[in-house]
């Protein structure tokens, strides 16, 4: 892509400033709180919301750093671009707020 091959050692991060896409970070950010406002928009009974009142804390663990909850990074997510979870309830208050553009 953009003349580089793989021979070049060009990093990727290079790669995608050059073509004008957003970083991968923001990319994975955007997909998780689109899909975090889908299913916030369901209904309390639905089974995907049932998942957000699982208790793990029994779950046995390796000695490393716990891994971070899909619920505590989607809260650092809200938390980064200054969003409230009530906002999820309007669908396109909450596309337009979450969409990261790209720099083409």
């Amino acid at each position: 892509m953009c003349g580089y091959t793989r021979l070049d050692l060009t990093r990727n991060v290079v790669i995608r400033e050059r073509v004008g896409v957003a970083p991968l970070e923001d990319e994975l950010a955007e997909s998780r709180l689109r899909w975090f406002g889908h299913v916030m928009r369901r209904s309390v009974s639905a089974p995907m919301r049932r998942c957000e009142e699982i208790d793990l804390a029994q779950c046995k663990r390796g000695r490393d750093r716990p891994k971070m909850s899909w619920n505590a990074v989607i809260r650092s997510d809200m938390k980064y671009l200054g969003l409230a979870e009530d906002m999820a309830q309007d669908r396109n208050v909450w596309r337009s707020r979450i969409k990261i553009v790209d720099h083409r």
